[in-house]
Parts: C-alpha cells; sequence; structure tokens
C-alpha cells in the first residue's frame, strides 16, 4: 500500500509546520486559513495561461496561449530568436475549435503555413508562418480539428457537421486547400466518433480511430487502415481494438510500420503493426496514453532512426523515455517533470513538449535525447515563487471501501501540506482540510505544480487532489472501478482520504470542505447529499440530476453515463438514486455553486436547480453565474470572482477571517 501511516506522517509534519528551528523566531503564530499570502486572487489568474496544440514545422515550434485577461482567447505563437515569443495572429483571432466542445488539435503547421480553427464561426484558416491577414478556407456550419497534412493540395481532419438540425455528424474528411468554401470530401463516416486522420509516409495509405456509442475513446475504439485511391478510401483493414480495447495516437514510422497505444495488456503500451502482425514494444506496467477528452492528444513521437521519445506513467508522475522500438530497450532520462504533454520531435536528437513541473508553472520546453538535458523555451507565467513558499505534492495511497468481491482495495491522492515561511499554527491545531476532485471523471490529478492549489497552501489549508477510483494513470482495472458505480465508488474514495488523513494528524476531519468542477462538482454534490463527512462544498459547474444530463448535453457524452451509471431510460432508476437534486434531504452543509451561463457541456439549469431546492430546503447556499464563460472558466474576472467568493465562503463557515480584503458573497440561510 505505499508509505504506512506513520511514515506519511513522519515524512509530511515537517511540511505542516512549514519551518525549522531556525526559523521559527520570524514566523507569526496565526490560525490557519488566515495566513497572508502574497498569491492573490489576481495573481493566479495570471497564472492561469494554458498551453496547448504545440506543432513543429521545419524544426520550429508552434502553440496555443491562452489569456485570460482577454477574456481567455488563444492566440498562436512561436520563439521569437531572442528568448521570447512572436504572436502570429491579431486579438480577432481565437484559435480554438468545439469540436467534441472540448476541442483540441485546433492547430496545424505545415509547409510554411498554419491552419487554424477560430472560435467564433468555427471556420478553418489559413495564414504564412512567417504572419499575415488570415485567410477563410471553409463555410460556416462545420467544425474541423486534428488536421495533418495530406499533399501540399490537402488535409486530413476530423470534421463535425453541424450545418442540419439534428444530432452533429462526425467524419474523417480530405479538404481542398486551394479550393476556399471546400467543406471537404468525406473519406469515412460509418461511425459516430472519429479522430486521428494519419496518411503514410508514402501517401499510400491512411490510418484513423473510430468510435461508436454508448462507447468512450478510453473504453473502446478501433484502428483502421485504408488504402488511399482516386475515389477516397479503399476498404478499411481493423489494425486493433473493436471491443473492451482502447487504441489510440497511430504514428507511421518512416519503414512504413505502424505504432500505436493499446491498453489490451490493462495499460496504455506502445505496439507496432506492419504486414497483418502486432507486437509490444515495451511491454511494462506504465501508462504510455492517456483518456481522449482533448483530440490531438500526443505522448510519443517518432525519430525516424528507429527510436521513440515516449512519456509514461506511473504511479500517477509521469517520465520521459528514449526507446528502441525494434529492441524495445529503453532509457529513461532525468528530468525535472512531473507532467508531460504534446511530445513532437524538432529534430534529429531534439524534441518539444509542454511539460509540469513540482515547483514552477507549466512551460514549453525542448530536450536533447542524446543527454537528457533540457531548456525552458517559454514559460507564460513565469513569475516564480520563493521556495519556501512552494507546497509540493505528496503522493499518498490510502485504504479505500473494500471491493464488491471483499477485498481490501486502496486509492490514491497527491496531499499538499499548509506552507508558508512566514507563518505557524497555534500548537496542536489541525489544518482545515480541501478536498479537491478532477473532472471527466475519467481524468486524472497531476503533480504540477497549479497556483490555485497554492493560493490555500500558503493560507494554511492542507489540500488533497483525490485520483479516486475511475482515474486514469493507474491501468485500465483501477479506471475500470467507476464503471456503473460513478456516485459511489468516487464518493467512498473522496470521504475515505479524509479520514486517513485526519488520523495521521494532517488535516481537521471537522473543517473538511470538497470542491471539485463538472463531474468533480457532481461528486460534490453527492458526497454532501449522501454523507456527512463535508462541512462545506464548491461546487463548479457540476451535475445535479443525472436524468436531466442524459436527455440534454452534447453528442460526445450523451451515452457516457450509459457505462457510469447504467443504460438510459432502462435504468431510470438508478439515475434517480444516483442524483443529488433526488436526496435533498441529506443536505445539510454550506454549499457554494459557480455556473458559466453559455455551457454547453453542463446546462447551467443543472447549478440553478439544485441550488433553488437548497435555498426553499433552508440550507445555507450562494450562487455566482459568469455571463460569457462556458465550461470552465476563462476570462479573468471570472477566476479572480470565483477564487475570491470561495475563500470567503469558507471563512464565514468555517469561523475565520481571512486575512485578504474580499468582496461579499449572499449566503442565503445563512445565521
Amino acid at each position: 500500500m505505499g508509505l504506512k501511516r506513520a511514515a506519511v506522517a513522519a515524512l509530511l509534519m515537517g511540511l505542516v509546520t512549514g519551518m525549522t528551528d531556525a526559523t521559527a523566531a520570524e514566523t507569526k503564530t496565526a490560525a490557519y486559513g488566515t495566513w497572508a499570502s502574497p498569491i492573490t486572487a489576481a495573481r493566479l489568474a495570471g497564472s492561469e495561461i494554458r498551453l496547448g496544440d504545440l506543432m513543429v514545422d521545419g524544426g520550429v515550434p508552434y502553440w496555443l496561449e491562452s489569456r485570460p485577461a482577454e477574456k481567455g482567447r488563444f492566440a498562436i505563437v512561436t520563439p521569437d530568436g531572442k528568448g521570447g515569443i512572436r504572436e502570429l495572429t491579431g486579438t480577432e483571432v481565437n484559435a480554438r475549435t468545439r469540436v467534441h466542445e472540448y476541442g483540441g488539435g485546433a492547430l496545424l503547421a505545415t509547409g510554411g503555413r498554419l491552419y487554424f480553427s477560430n472560435f467564433a464561426d468555427q471556420r478553418l484558416y489559413t495564414m504564412p508562418e512567417a504572419g499575415g491577414a488570415p485567410q477563410p478556407l471553409t463555410p460556416e456550419g462545420y467544425r474541423y480539428a486534428d488536421c495533418v497534412a495530406g499533399t501540399p493540395r490537402h488535409l486530413y481532419c476530423v470534421r463535425e457537421d453541424h450545418s442540419e438540425k439534428g444530432e452533429a455528424k462526425n467524419a474523417i474528411v480530405s479538404l481542398a486547400v486551394d479550393q476556399p468554401g471546400d467543406a471537404g470530401t468525406v473519406l469515412f463516416g460509418a461511425s459516430d466518433f472519429v479522430a486521428y486522420p494519419r496518411p503514410s509516409p508514402d501517401g499510400k495509405r491512411l490510418a484513423w480511430v473510430a468510435w461508436s456509442h454508448p462507447n468512450m475513446p478510453w473504453d473502446t475504439t478501433t484502428l483502421y487502415v485504408a488504402d488511399i485511391t482516386p475515389q477516397g478510401l479503399g476498404s478499411p483493414t481493423v489494425v486493433a481494438g473493436g471491443h473492451d480495447e482502447s487504441v489510440l495516437e497511430p504514428q507511421w514510422d518512416a519503414d512504413g510500420t505502424l505504432y500505436f497505444v493499446s491498453d489490451r495488456s490493462d495499460w496504455w503500451n506502445l505496439y507496432a503493426w506492419r504486414d497483418g502482425a502486432t507486437r509490444a514494444v515495451l511491454p511494462k506496467a506504465a501508462e504510455f496514453g492517456g483518456p481522449l477528452w482533448n483530440l490531438g492528444l500526443t505522448t510519443y513521437a517518432l525519430t525516424g532512426k528507429g527510436q521513440a521519445v515516449a512519456r509514461y506513467a506511473a504511479k500517477g508522475l509521469d517520465h520521459l523515455a528514449v526507446i528502441d522500438i525494434k529492441t524495445g530497450a529503453a532509457r529513461q532520462l532525468d528530468l525535472p517533470f512531473v507532467g508531460i504533454t504534446g511530445v513532437r520531435l524538432a529534430g534529429p536528437d531534439q524534441a518539444v513538449m509542454i511539460a509540469g513541473f513540482a515547483d514552477a508553472t507549466p512551460a514549453v520546453v525542448s530536450v536533447t535525447l542524446s543527454t537528457g538535458t533540457h531548456a525552458v523555451l517559454r514559460r507564460p507565467a513565469p513569475e516564480s515563487l520563493e521556495p519556501a513558499l512552494v507546497s509540493r505534492a505528496q503522493p499518498i495511497e490510502f485504504p479505500t471501501t473494500p471491493g464488491p468481491d471483499g477485498q481490501a482495495r486502496t486509492a490514491h491522492a497527491f496531499y499538499y501540506a499548509p506552507t508558508n515561511p512566514a507563518f505557524q499554527a497555534p500548537v496542536g491545531e489541525k489544518p482545515p482540510l480541501l478536498v479537491k476532485v478532477h473532472g471527466g471523471p475519467t481524468s486524472a490529478a497531476k503533480p504540477s505544480m497549479d497556483m490555485s492549489v497554492q493560493y490555500w497552501t500558503s493560507r494554511g489549508f492542507a489540500v488533497v487532489d483525490v485520483n479516486y477510483g475511475g482515474s486514469t494513470g493507474y491501468g485500465r482495472a483501477y479506471r475500470n472501478r467507476l464503471r456503473g458505480t460513478w456516485g459511489i465508488t468516487d464518493v467512498q474514495d473522496a470521504t475515505a482520504v479524509v479520514a486517513y488523513l485526519d488520523k495521521a494528524g494532517l488535516a481537521d476531519a471537522n473543517r473538511a470542505a470538497i470542491r471539485g468542477g463538472s463531474a468533480g462538482g457532481y461528486t460534490t454534490l453527492a458526497a454532501l447529499a449522501l454523507t456527512k463527512v463535508f462541512k462545506a462544498g464548491a461546487n463548479y459547474y457540476g451535475v445535479s440530476d443525472m436524468e436531466s444530463l442524459a436527455k440534454d448535453t452534447h453528442k460526445f457524452e450523451s451515452r457516457y453515463l450509459d457505462s457510469l451509471v447504467a443504460p438510459y431510460p432502462a435504468g431510470k432508476a438508478v439515475y434517480d438514486a444516483r442524483s443529488p437534486l433526488h436526496h435533498l434531504d441529506g443536505f445539510s452543509a454550506p454549499l457554494i455553486t459557480f455556473q458559466g451561463a453559455e455551457d454547453a457541456v453542463v446546462p447551467p439549469a443543472q447549478s440553478r436547480s439544485i441550488v433553488n431546492a437548497l435555498k426553499a430546503k433552508g440550507v445555507p447556499v450562494a450562487y455566482i453565474e459568469f455571463e460569457g464563460e462556458q465550461h470552465g472558466f476563462r476570462k479573468a474576472d471570472s477566476i479572480i470572482r470565483a477564487q475570491e467568493a470561495e475563500l470567503y465562503f469558507y471563512g464565514r463557515i468555517f469561523g475565520f477571517t481571512p486575512a485578504d480584503t474580499l468582496p461579499g458573497v449572499a449566503i442565503d440561510n445563512l445565521k
């Protein structure tokens, strides 16, 4: 089970105090939660610059950066050769696609040109990499993502057709780049969803991934290959997948071998396919892939010289290795990264990627493969924290509810101790605890430094980021724990960690709050409705009524609940039993809820319903809805308001006065 509880306590208690004997005289004694912190909500919002869609063309990297100060706009940038960056688009461009609503794969850099989806109209645009006025390529009514170059005259793309009423149609299309107004020619549309159109180096074959309702891409997908003909595609050949196997990330090597990631061994590992035969490249109890929430996910790159540079996750931590793809021999690189995404090749001995660090904000980095050294190309939020102020993630494994077979089980989390060198707590006081629940729910918490976590720890809160059963990074069997048990397994794990940390002396169970967004918001509501463990909760655009969500959500997730809960409508009774809205009698702890007014994933009605019901019942409740926000807040003003409101809320509920000057929040029914 990893470290025993006593060992965990011994290891972490020094972090809880945040000081040594030498510094004790220099610190102030103040109750947890009241510590003054230099990490303001405005500073936090400034750090919330997201990096994504890293591409390389001619050895030059290009990527997207979100701009909270510009209402969350995504800009296309590249290094300027002087240690900075050059933005290639004006403020009128927001390079973000809405395919699957979660997007991803909005940018392509190839042949000296950029191709990107613009959020406002979802049309595909192009412009020279050197800069210039973007020109529209496609008509309105269609969305595009995950495009790759075919020939100099056309692209292969994932297209989502919204030109007619009813459910959108997803397909692999060939798009003529020299024919503005072309919506694309459908090459494959025989499934509900598609991803990863990848032509072979000789241009004669196309590989792609497809799946259909009720599966999600981490459940069952199929990898196809077909000949490219003047008429389109020949008869497809199934390479892998098809039943309880998640196959992702096909890539062709220069010799015509097709590589892909599959979880057929319980772990997402790397495989090779050639002449109808498949072999495992490097069997390992580690995850070389991840959940395809965003299109264009890349966790490995082929060098073309018999090697792959690959990210893999083991026990929640990411690593980078150089693999001989013929023999499977691997060399792990000694790098300070704890999170890695967007792996690309920039040269024969050079890779680029987006890296997360334990003590610094995410950055675009380059890695020299032969030496294992790295350089930071861009850290959008460069303002560093004093090392003594940083609370580093400590992985923990804790006992949770036994499985259906009665066997003992453990779950995983990352614990962050309250840390601020300027303060110490009164002797004997344990810190209030924030249990953070990630979204998805098929996703994972990572130990990369997150300023939104440091905001709390620097004020005297302990934070635990739970990778409950169902999370990725621990194999398919762990991921499948949530099948049919959403609202049960996740709640059990979120409550079990409170007792574990309280007994270890690392948190105060009497001041435990739970917070989460989207699926994490649902777990927050379910935990408040079905248990008495938490004394407060913060729900960010979470699900309150499962049946309503099954009836009213976007195509990508419209059958997701079939596996997480039960097939609908046959399982209506299960939906009612798991819906917090149907368990109002169980609520007593105060709740604050935040919601985007334009959320198409979890519509505002979900939040409004539970808030109004609890208000009528007499439960202390607060509600803030943000105009112009969708699923997840991207505007600086929204981020600041939500963070400060949540801190104010906890201060009122737990009876402490934050050091910050905060705008008030109307909390109904609070005496």
